[in-house]
């Protein structure tokens, strides 16, 4: 139908009677799926109502007066195919994907002539008239330079991986992969329309490429001990050797104690007093700035403070001691960025976590992250344990991270939450052929 429409010279648009008011007739037409390829594609418009004579000529924008409701998305739609405001072609195609998404579909209770409804994307909507379920990606298909096989059996997700992937060039899924919508639904964590970190579709730089799509829908307590280095210091490493002369100076005390007793008996002190506080002088000799660690991603179930993560991975440290660990100031659901010139997370995103995970309806899904290559740690929601992270774009300046469960029965990993972390975090892991994602 869209190459009809590219070839026709005019396309006449039949309208209802115009008796039962003309906004009606326009709106009925407006929320149907197919009309707006219909407008869009062809290269010249006018309409006929049914009870009239007369055919008027239309342009796209006073067709977009009369006809559509959804004002941002399809006026910038509007004007990109009049001229007016072009737009690059992935933004087009997803607002183009945006508007279809909102109109009513033949698969629709049949007398439904009610306002669009937001339908769900995993196709499990009820079809009761042998309709396409796929019905939307076919006619956002029209769209795309590439075409695919329409079939009945499938639902939006297959199709609308199959369309992307024979657009290899736009990599819709690709980067849906990499967001974080605001609402998911168990079949389908790789699927978005939204991003909790606001970014868009065209903002996503991806490092993946989708091969296939499975039958389900998918996309092919301990702290490790962490080896680290410190800052050195003179200091710290004189303060390190002291505790190792208690031993010697007792022994030496004990040997001259027979010739002089109060040499003798003072050593002994001196040893005994030193080998009390080496805890205290160890702890200050490896209390210096981390200028390297084990990269590690840690994954704890639960809010923990900077403090106990600390602690766990380098032990106790003086009161004084440099930060070993901080917030992320915008890499996750949490993240809130400290006010002033530093570039940090703020403490408060540690109180929000721990009372999200206290009460409300996340409550037992909060978790932490902890990366040692940045020194970094993460709160984030997940509905299940994530045990693999995944590389799969970049965006803004820092890199999109996937954290996937593990659904052994069906040899699938399941997409739980996405962190922007820094992106040479990346060259620390290992790369893997194929992976399928749900």
């Amino acid at each position: 139908m869209a190459d009809v429409y590219r070839g026709a010279e005019i396309t006449l648009i039949m309208l209802g009677k115009s008796a039962d008011g003309e906004d009606k007739c326009w709106k009925g037409w407006g929320e149907r799926l197919w009309t707006m390829p219909e407008a869009l594609l062809s290269p010249h418009l006018c309409y006929k109502f049914r009870d009239r004579e007369e055919v008027t000529p239309l342009s796209l924008l006073q067709l977009a007066n009369l006809a559509y409701t959804n004002h941002d998305t399809e006026q910038a739609i509007i004007n990109a195919y009049s001229g007016k405001d072009p737009l690059e072609r992935l933004e087009r195609l997803t607002l183009l994907k945006s508007a279809i998404w909102q109109r009513r579909t033949a698969a629709l209770a049949p007398g439904d002539s009610g306002p669009p409804q937001e339908l769900d994307m995993t196709g499990e909507e009820p079809v009761t008239n042998g309709a396409y379920k796929a019905e939307r990606v076919y006619a956002l298909m029209g769209f795309f330079e590439h075409r695919i096989q329409p079939d009945r059996l499938e639902d939006n997700l297959h199709a609308l991986v199959r369309l992307s992937m024979a657009n290899d060039n736009d990599r819709f899924v690709e980067r849906m992969v990499s967001m974080l919508p605001t609402t998911t639904t168990k079949e389908t964590r790789w699927y978005s329309d939204d991003d909790i970190y606001e970014a868009k579709l065209w903002d996503i730089v991806p490092e993946i490429q989708v091969a296939g799509v499975t039958a389900n829908g998918a996309l092919m307590e301990r702290f490790p001990e962490i080896t680290f280095v410190t800052t050195d210091s003179f200091k710290r490493i004189i303060i390190g050797f002291i505790p190792y002369l208690s031993w010697p100076i007792i022994i030496i005390g004990i040997g001259i104690n027979v010739i002089n007793g109060v040499g003798g008996i003072t050593l002994i002190v001196i040893g005994i007093i030193l080998l009390i506080i080496s805890p205290r002088l160890f702890i200050f000799s490896q209390s210096g700035r981390i200028v390297n660690a084990q990269p590690w991603l840690i994954g704890v179930k639960g809010v923990i403070s900077i403090e106990e993560a600390e602690r766990h991975l380098y032990g106790a440290t003086t009161k004084a001691h440099f930060p070993r660990m901080r917030l992320t100031p915008s890499g996750s659901e949490f993240s809130t960025p400290e006010r002033g010139t530093k570039r940090g997370g703020a403490l408060k995103q540690y109180e929000d976590a721990k009372l999200a995970d206290s009460s409300g309806p996340d409550a037992g899904h909060i978790y932490t992250l902890i990366d040692t290559c940045s020194s970094t740690m993460y709160y984030f929601r997940a509905e299940r344990p994530p045990t693999v992270c995944i590389f799969a774009g970049r965006e803004g300046g820092l890199g999109r991270f996937v954290l996937c469960s593990e659904r052994c029965q069906i040899n699938e990993l399941h997409k739980e939450s996405v962190l922007r972390m820094p992106t040479e975090i990346s060259e620390k892991m290992e790369l893997c052929g194929w992976v399928a994602l749900g």
